[in-house]
């Protein structure tokens, strides 16, 4: 699928909408305060695209979780990423409902309770992307064993920087700092040049 395997794909399609989605709340939230119709039109257009994609984002996360290697771990964060995605497109997907079958004729009440569970969904792709970036932050969940050995195997080696790379550039300003003339008053904290 466009050179992207299940997991790739999931991690290339799922920051749009969740950032849609972000704006989406934000909009809504602006239109109730400032009472204008653009940011309930801009609002309406980033709720359509942000469910829209959220749910591709899911179904390639779905799809992702049994193409990767993990243990149990990373399964179980897997399972509570999962969920908290299809509670939180839900949420987004009532919400889009609501607004397509009411169209204008919220009431206050109601408009009141459409913004408090967008607000939820809010709550809920914050936290769902906090467990995603722990599954591949903490957990190197997609990277398949043979590379992580290699990785690992790669940093264990010595590490040298070619000349001209940027720590040894400062190494070399360092020394030269020591030789020269460059001074400070007396009672200059210490600091790096």
């Amino acid at each position: 699928m466009f050179g992207y395997d299940w997991p790739r794909f999931h991690a290339a399609v799922n920051d749009l909408p969740a950032a849609l989605l972000l704006v989406t709340v934000l909009f809504d939230v602006a239109a109730w305060l400032t009472k204008r119709s653009s940011l309930e039109a801009a609002a309406r257009w980033t709720l359509w695209i942000g469910v829209i994609g959220g749910w591709m984002a899911v179904v390639a996360g779905l799809e992702a979780e049994d193409a990767i290697e993990h243990g149990e771990a990373i399964h179980e964060l897997m399972e509570t990423h999962e969920t908290l995605a299809l509670v939180t497109m839900g949420i987004f997907t009532v919400v889009l409902a609501w607004r397509l079958i009411r169209r204008a004729r919220l009431g206050g009440a109601e408009q009141t309770a459409v913004r408090l569970l967008s607000v939820a969904g809010l709550v809920g792709i914050v936290w769902t992307a906090r467990v995603g970036g722990k599954l591949v932050f903490d957990h190197a969940a997609g990277i398949p064993a043979a590379t992580m050995q290699a990785e690992m195997h790669d940093r264990a080696a010595a590490h040298q920087h070619h000349p001209g790379e940027a720590d040894e550039d400062e190494h070399e300003h360092a020394d030269s700092l020591a030789d020269s003339t460059h001074r400070h008053g007396p009672g200059t904290p210490a600091h790096k040049h």
